[in-house]
């Protein structure tokens, strides 16, 4: 399994906009992709805006080149999305999964 990680930052009044058009454009255009597996979108608050990770899990770097094109690491960004990021990652990193624990004891 491959882990796509992808950071951005945007002004906190900006903070429901941006998990918006994750949660409501981006995240359903993964699953149509053969090889997403899953993603997380984690926050981190800041004075006065909110940074940003997306961490996607992917089946193979195949997969994910069905949504980033050839280039897998320039960062993929809507324009809509762009439009209220105040910086963003244009590089993104992709980390080979090495081992995962749950609760259920996987």
């Amino acid at each position: 399994m491959i882990v796509r990680v992808w950071r951005g930052r945007v002004a906190s009044q900006n903070e429901r906009a941006y998990i918006e058009h994750l949660t409501r454009r981006v995240f359903p255009a993964f699953r149509t992709i053969d090889g997403f597996l899953g993603g997380s979108l984690l926050k981190e608050q800041h004075a006065d805006s909110v940074e940003f990770m997306v961490m996607t899990r992917w089946a193979s770097m195949d997969a994910i080149r069905k949504f980033a094109g050839a280039d897998v690491t320039k960062a993929v960004v809507e324009p809509a999305a762009e439009a209220i990021l105040l910086n963003f990652d244009r590089v993104v990193k992709h980390y080979e999964l090495a081992t995962e624990i749950s609760r259920a004891g996987n």
